[in-house]
């Protein structure tokens, strides 16, 4: 008798961020995959970093989101842990949205938190 144990992902990215991911990947004429990461700087401490990349790096955490690869790095890994990347319309603005319980607080414009 054998149990299965399904460990839920590290991080999420959801179906509505998957499509714009994969549209920008096609108009930019992208291969490869999303990196994910946090970058020292920005108004709270810490900044996230969302670029295209063209491979993952050997110490990478490698996530598959319905054929759109993304990869954090193991130091970025410590920021973004349960976090859900979506996408969000509405008449004033548009963009991604990093929902991240790691964040003890953001700035106005959701690109800066610290931890």
């Amino acid at each position: 008798m054998s149990t299965t144990i399904e460990v839920a992902p590290a991080i999420e990215v959801t179906p509505k961020a998957i499509s714009k991911i994969r549209q920008a990947f096609e108009k930019q004429g992208v291969t490869g995959g999303l990196r994910l990461g946090v970058l020292g700087g920005g108004c709270s401490g810490l900044s996230y970093q969302f670029k295209f990349d063209t491979k993952p790096r050997a110490t990478d955490h490698i996530f598959d989101f319905d054929g759109v690869a993304v990869w954090v790095d193991p130091k970025s890994m410590n920021f973004l842990n349960g976090m859900t990347l979506d996408y969000k319309e509405s008449i004033m603005q548009s963009g991604f949205e990093f929902v991240n319980p790691n964040a003890q607080k953001s700035c106005g414009c959701g690109t800066s938190f610290s931890a």
